[in-house]
């Protein structure tokens, strides 16, 4: 077996995680100082400090005054949940499904809630559901950006200005890299680990003026946990959006939430953002055009995220192996890789097909990227080797 020569330059961080993603350029964590620690979140200081967070979220996310920004528990699973217990019911409900997250919107809702009324869209792995088939009569709950399939909502162009139901929008791996258009929005849910590298455990619940009214004209049919309750007396509780969560926050982790919010703001804001995660994604795709073995999950390319860059092995003869030799294939890449200390935690998530998933967002430097395309050429060679001269 003849072994390639490693390439001479390693990328600066190797970090190319899906989530938690890259800290930002430049982070340290001597750079979160500032953090109330040992405090009550309920203190003068700790409010402040979550008021602060909200208040930059409004800002760098362009979101529109009327609507609320709430941080909540359990990351962005945990401010899915909250809508879902909350808000649905009233209406028949779409859901859409084309990966591992949006399937779990579908347990949850057909499963858990029981809500028999429901239509479920789905499309495999690497493609959407037909959008021209959602009823917009009903409640629709979908992902914005599938992060296990490297797919995307090209715009939000599918959803009428003038729909009856709330569109509820899992938004983790697209916020601050991708256009949200807000006005066909009514729940934007993210956490702060994604596009803005932030530490794990807190979520971030926007809610639309119409959402607002559903929560205090409906109230569900089953038993509302403490933790996801948003009203009281049939009003909404303003304090949860004003700085007051439900329950304890990390206080350094809301400081680094902070650091990351400044980061971009200093960098200019949104537009910044996404012009840097579409530089990132442009690194890949353009070696990914020029090199024969490599194919994105994504089959259309309007269609191919900015952010979680997801590839198959698109060799003749890997192709040609058994769906577990393939995804052998796909680990020896990801594991020589994350061996040689050039990427780490880049093989495919466990239930997307075999291949690579490349984080591509904006704390991700695009010199980076381009100083892994030749490792990965170089990871693939070998493996390659290895398989003839296992034949």
């Amino acid at each position: 077996m003849t072994i390639t020569a490693q390439p001479a330059a390693k990328p600066a961080n190797s970090n190319f995680s899906s989530g938690p993603c890259a800290k930002r350029p430049g982070w340290t964590l001597e750079g979160l100082s500032d953090a109330p620690l040992g405090r009550s979140h309920r203190a003068k200081a700790g409010k402040a400090k979550l008021k602060l967070a909200i208040d930059l979220t409004r800002e760098v996310l362009q979101v529109p005054a009327g609507y609320r920004i709430g941080i909540v528990p359990a990351s962005d699973t945990g401010a899915v949940e909250m809508a879902l217990w909350s808000l649905l019911g009233p209406r028949p409900v779409d859901v859409l499904a084309w990966e591992s997250f949006g399937e779990g919107w579908v347990t949850d809702i057909v499963k858990q809630l029981k809500l028999r009324d429901t239509r479920v869209l789905k499309a495999g792995y690497g493609e959407l559901p037909n959008l021209a088939e959602v009823d917009f009569a009903h409640d629709v709950v979908f992902t914005w950006n599938g992060t296990t399939s490297g797919v995307r909502v090209p715009n939000g162009d599918f959803i009428p200005a003038g729909r009856d139901g709330l569109t509820i929008c899992d938004a983790t791996s697209a916020a601050f890299a991708q256009r949200l258009d807000w006005d066909k929005l009514d729940v934007v849910t993210f956490s702060w680990q994604k596009v803005l590298g932030g530490e794990a455990a807190h979520g971030m619940l926007i809610l639309s003026p119409r959402a607002v009214e559903r929560l205090e004209t409906h109230t569900p049919a089953w038993p509302m946990p403490k933790i996801f309750r948003m009203t009281k007396g049939g009003k909404l509780i303003e304090g949860i959006f004003e700085g007051e969560t439900i329950n304890t926050p990390s206080m350094l982790c809301v400081e680094d939430y902070i650091d990351a919010l400044q980061w971009a703001k200093a960098l200019g804001g949104l537009d910044a953002l996404v012009a840097r995660s579409d530089a990132n994604f442009k690194v890949l795709a353009d070696w990914a055009a020029a090199t024969p073995w490599v194919d994105f999950l994504a089959k259309d390319p309007a269609t191919r995220s900015n952010t979680s860059v997801c590839l198959v092995v698109a060799d003749p003869e890997v192709t040609a192996l058994a769906p577990d030799a393939q995804a052998a294939f796909a680990k020896q890449i990801a594991s020589a890789l994350e061996k040689a200390g050039v990427a780490y935690d880049i093989g495919a998530y466990r239930d997307a097909p075999a291949g690579l998933r490349i984080w591509a967002g904006a704390t991700v430097e695009a010199a980076d990227l381009a100083a892994l395309t030749p490792w990965l050429d170089w990871a693939f060679a070998n493996a390659k080797a290895g398989l003839a001269k296992a034949a």
